[in-house]
């Protein structure tokens, strides 16, 4: 998209706030924003083209259109990109993952009868909403729940109390028998509330109800029904039990944080609400890459919060949003209250901030995990990987390198094997690199490459003659050439070759000119990422030892007291502290280390 084609519509833009939209040649929408002022904020797009983020240059370079719709407010301009983008779902901006069909735990109380079932509709149509929840099977985990605890009916049709006979759950005592008129309206409508209270986290005006009902139930000697509201009592007491204490204020909040990976990422959300842990969910999120924290962190408040039928008093965040004031001002007028968003930097708020994003980034790796361990995807990125990269045969045995070191000290190189699309850590080889020094990845991974396929160029019996069906570079197209000249060193053109780069995911390969750039969605590419983000991962891992283990070591350098001795200091006392901290007679009791080389360990340190 050139200036030149839009110049007279830029020129046009009001300084006013609202909402703007890129559109490609076929009329879809690419990208969805808001602005205070879309004159300034859309000309921006426009800059010098090397100083835009990656992200803004794509948008621009495909954008064939261009809409705007003018607001009122920057709130107003607020509410409408978040309807366009759930509309839209255009693919550079982020957005939850089939938000539309997100479910709900509705309570009918507009019903004579109310029911508690799922839904995926939120409607102002008199009935109590929680959630939204992750998934259908989140809100059925919840259900069963309530249903041991509180033995609510469940039918899908309306309860008219005037069924011929209870159904099975009466009989088994999972059900109170509504639908059959077992039990009074005025009764049902209590074990209605007390679910309802389960839900907001009020579980002591659960636990107070239950009890003094066990009591009345007790002195009017019904001890049959004392003992249910016991036994359920009971239930009760334990399930909050299990509930973590995480603020001694006993307030309401929300905890958010995410994890992400390229262009995805993960949110968690912690629920706390009367000073305990009541639930938590996540939600994955697309198009992340090359965003910014608070762009993401916003991007998910705004969608979430739009259809959360509660916003409590104080969201504890990860990073601060963007367009922290107007957001908040939003929740406020959704709430009818006061909203805190804080981004606590210390103390036991902050630990939990840190235990959501822990639980984030584990829950991003179930996600990849799972994908790994679907067969049907990882085949069928095996065989797009075939067709794209021209490979001779499917691509069953990858070999990824990578390597990590900080300007040419502690440098290490990784090799991971994938196999059939799942990782074989039984393979996996890590390098301490020996012959180069200074900053040079291309003479790196020379040596790394030298060290592993020198044995298949001798025709060796060993598990290093494994022939890989793709080798795969982390870096670009000069680390491609430096693997190039190695393998024609070593005398090997049997095995394909290829390097991925991390920014902006182009594939480089042998003898093609021009980056092979595979789509956003594709399997292949998400395979190949999840590959070089494990080589990358098990390269820094050995890194950090190397670079702990000669920090500590160095530390240590002491005249007359050489690599060895340093080593068993080391293994005596556990770290340099030790050893500082550790009197002349411990000192001298490590075997090499005479007294008067321990005075000078002493005084030296």
């Amino acid at each position: 998209m050139e200036r030149g084609r839009f110049e007279e519509q830029l020129k046009a833009l009001p300084a006013k706030p609202g909402v703007y939209l890129f559109k490609d040649g076929t009329g879809k929408v690419l990208y969805v924003g808001k602005a205070a002022s879309l004159r300034h904020r859309v000309r921006s797009y426009f800059g010098t083209p090397h100083t835009s983020a990656p992200k803004l240059q794509k948008i621009v370079a495909r954008a064939r259109d261009l809409d705007f719709i003018v607001t009122d407010s920057e709130q107003e301009a607020l509410i409408l990109e978040c309807n366009l983008i759930k509309k839209h779902r255009p693919r550079h901006n982020v957005r939850l993952k089939d938000d539309k069909s997100y479910p709900y735990i509705k309570v009918s109380l507009n019903e004579e009868w109310p029911r508690v079932f799922l839904t995926r509709r939120f409607e102002d149509d008199g009935g109590r909403y929680f959630g939204p929840f992750a998934s259908a099977k989140s809100v059925r985990r919840t259900l069963d729940l309530l249903k041991q605890l509180f033995r609510f009916c469940s039918p899908r049709s309306i309860i008219t109390g005037r069924k011929p006979r209870p159904c099975f759950d009466f009989y088994i005592h999972r059900c109170v028998g509504a639908c059959s008129g077992e039990i009074t309206t005025e009764e049902y409508r209590g074990i209605i509330n007390q679910v309802i209270f389960f839900l907001e986290g009020k579980q002591d005006v659960v636990i107070h109800e239950l009890r003094h009902k066990m009591n009345e139930a007790a002195d009017a000697l019904e001890f049959e029904k004392a003992i249910h509201l016991r036994d359920q009592l009971y239930a009760v007491e334990s399930v909050t039990e299990r509930q973590k204490v995480t603020s001694t204020t006993k307030d309401d909040e929300d905890v958010i944080a995410f994890a992400r990976e390229r262009n995805e990422a993960c949110v968690q959300i912690f629920f706390v609400r009367g000073g305990k842990l009541v639930g938590k969910e996540n939600f994955a999120l697309e198009g992340t890459l090359d965003e910014k924290p608070g762009y993401i962190m916003a991007s998910f408040i705004k969608q979430f919060y739009d259809s959360a039928p509660y916003i409590p008093p104080r969201i504890l965040l990860q990073t601060e949003p963007q367009d922290i004031s107007v957001i908040r001002a939003w929740l406020e007028d959704k709430r009818g209250r006061k909203v805190s968003l804080k981004v606590p930097q210390r103390g036991g708020k902050r630990k939990l901030v840190n235990m959501v994003a822990e639980n984030a980034a584990q829950a991003l790796e179930q996600m990849r995990a799972k994908w790994l361990a679907d067969t049907g995807k990882t085949a069928a990125a095996l065989k797009e990987l075939e067709g794209q990269l021209r490979l001779p045969g499917l691509p069953r045995r990858v070999e990824c390198y990578d390597i990590s070191d900080i300007r040419g000290t502690s440098a290490v190189g990784s090799m991971v094997v994938f196999e059939n699309g799942r990782p074989k850590p039984s393979n996996y080889r890590r390098f301490k690199i020996k012959s180069v020094t200074g900053i040079d990845d291309y003479a790196m991974i020379q040596e790394v490459l030298r060290r592993r396929f020198k044995q298949i160029a001798s025709q060796d019996d060993s598990s290093w003659a494994v022939r890989p069906d793709l080798v795969l570079i982390d870096g670009g197209r000069g680390h491609l050439t430096s693997a190039m000249e190695v393998f024609q060193e070593l005398g090997i053109s049997f095995l394909p070759l290829a390097a991925i780069a991390k920014r902006n995911e182009e594939m480089f390969l042998p003898d093609v000119t021009e980056p092979l750039i595979l789509p956003r969605n594709s399997q292949a590419l998400y395979l190949l990422q999840r590959i070089r983000d494990e080589a990358h991962r098990f390269a820094l891992s050995y890194h950090l030892k190397v670079r702990r283990k000669s920090t500590m070591t160095s530390t240590l350098e002491v005249p007359g007291i050489g690599p060895k001795r340093r080593r068993a200091l080391i293994k005596q006392f556990g770290s340099t502290r030790g050893v500082k901290e550790a009197s002349i007679e411990e000192l001298a009791t490590v075997p090499g280390i005479t007294r008067a080389l321990a005075e000078r360990v002493k005084e030296y340190l």
